[in-house]
């Protein structure tokens, strides 16, 4: 990677031999020490700023953490400046003309990111790439663990942006100034390099803004890095299980509503989705100022089935009531049949004796014997008849539903269009709204 600052090119006083060919000997003739000039002091020129080429190479995105807002990145950052007082000639050196010194005998600037929490975790370079008109180069290979707003009102299908600040600890505006490199090379280097996980990386914008951090005025180099959610995995395992557990609860509509299945049934589907809620908050941040559009699903969902849950005590109250009422009507025609059949007593004189009554009877005639019998037997066909008549009409009695019956019949039919209406429209906003560009 070439990249050069325009400069003027200033000569260095003294002879060297044409017999130094080594980096070393350079480095003695440019008396690169720990206590020399080029250490100690900020490289300008008549009191004018440090110019400082900045470079930032997104080589890998290794976590977003929605939970902690955290941003965890691979970063490649090259740092370019130029030092009026280093030059040599390569032809002196045997056509030298780059070396490369450690850091600490040169100044190197006070760059840091805005947004990090942690410091890098990476083994920074002990050298730096030294030109021989003075132009430095230095880079540096970070883990960059950064503070990030996270947006998940789309979540799982969100876009997130992360900004990398890079400014200078201590110096003004007038001292250095921050430049960057083309953006469309590193972009198109970045998607090259880049190994693609969760998130794949889909632009990176750069702006050079002026602030005023509590004193002196700054240049700084913003880095806004997009990217994009793998959402596959999130729909597999969470969409669509909630919508088989709503398939589940509509299929429910043909258990019958006489026992009590159907009752606990619906309960073990809402306490399906309450688990889902509950892995679905150890996900979301709760610093989150919109309600994302995953919890309004859930809660949407959670409402319906509970709704329905409630319907369904509803017409079970309503067939219990039903069936306690002619209940109480069999006992009562019960009591009635059990009055009309009261065993018939003969009329016994209490003054006759046995004896007496003996004799009556065999002074009776034959034909009374005879009427007292085609009696009973036509009392005992009335009676069955009478039965007949009343079995005929409880069994037509008991075809015909009860009227709380009809009630919840009517109720349940009712409930069903309308579930399913909500179900829809809940669903149809959804996609709208989750399709729908959102405002950053």
């Amino acid at each position: 990677m070439s990249r050069e600052i325009c400069h003027d090119v200033f000569a260095v006083d003294g002879k060297s031999s044409k017999s130094r060919c080594t980096p070393l000997d350079v480095f003695k003739y440019l008396n690169l020490t720990k206590n020399s000039d080029h250490t100690m002091i900020r490289p300008s020129r008549d009191e004018l700023h440090t110019q400082i080429v900045l470079d930032v190479l997104l080589y890998a995105i290794l976590d977003v953490n929605e939970k902690d807002e955290q941003f965890v990145s691979y970063l490649w950052v090259d740092l370019q400046w130029y030092d009026h007082s280093i030059y040599w000639d390569p032809e002196d050196f045997c056509n030298i003309s780059k070396i490369h010194p450690p850091s600490s005998v040169l100044w190197t600037p006070d760059i840091t990111i805005e947004e990090m929490i942690e410091s890098n975790k990476m083994v920074e370079s002990p050298y730096v790439s030294l030109g021989y008109r003075g132009i430095i180069f230095s880079r540096t290979n970070m883990v960059v663990v950064t503070s990030c707003r996270i947006r998940v009102y789309k979540f799982p299908f969100d876009i997130q942006s992360c900004n990398l600040t890079f400014k200078s600890y201590i110096h003004s505006e007038d001292e250095i100034k921050l430049y960057a490199y083309d953006s469309k090379w590193s972009i198109e280097w970045s998607l090259k390099k880049m190994t693609q996980t969760e998130w794949l990386f889909t632009n990176l914008t750069i702006s050079r803004e002026t602030v005023d951090n509590f004193g002196p005025t700054q240049t700084v180099i913003v880095y806004t890095i997009s990217m994009k959610r793998r959402s596959a995995l999130y729909v597999a395992n969470f969409l669509v299980p909630i919508l088989f557990f709503l398939c589940l609860d509509l299929t429910s509509f043909l258990i019958s509503n006489t026992g009590g299945e159907k009752l606990s049934f619906k309960v073990t589907v809402l306490l399906a989705i309450t688990v889902m809620q509950l892995i679905l908050n150890e996900i979301l941040p709760s610093s989150s100022d919109r309600i994302p559009l995953i919890v309004i699903f859930c809660i949407g969902i959670f409402g319906l089935m509970m709704v329905s849950l409630l319907e369904t005590i509803v017409v079970m109250r309503l067939l219990e009531k039903d069936s306690a009422s002619q209940a109480n009507k069999a006992d009562e025609d019960q009591s009635l049949k059990l009055e009309n059949r009261t065993p018939s007593v003969c009329n016994v004189s209490v003054d006759e004796t046995p004896s007496e009554q003996l004799s009556k009877e065999d002074n009776s005639s034959q034909p009374t014997e005879e009427f007292n019998a085609l009696e009973k037997i036509s009392d005992e066909l009335k009676e069955m008849e009478k039965t007949l008549t009343q079995v005929l009409h409880s069994t037509k009695e008991e075809g015909k539903p009860g009227y709380w019956t009809r009630v919840a019949k009517i109720v349940n039919i009712v409930f069903f269009f309308f579930y399913v209406t909500a179900v829809s429209v809940l669903l149809s906003v959804l996609f709208i709204l989750w399709n729908k560009p959102e405002d950053q």
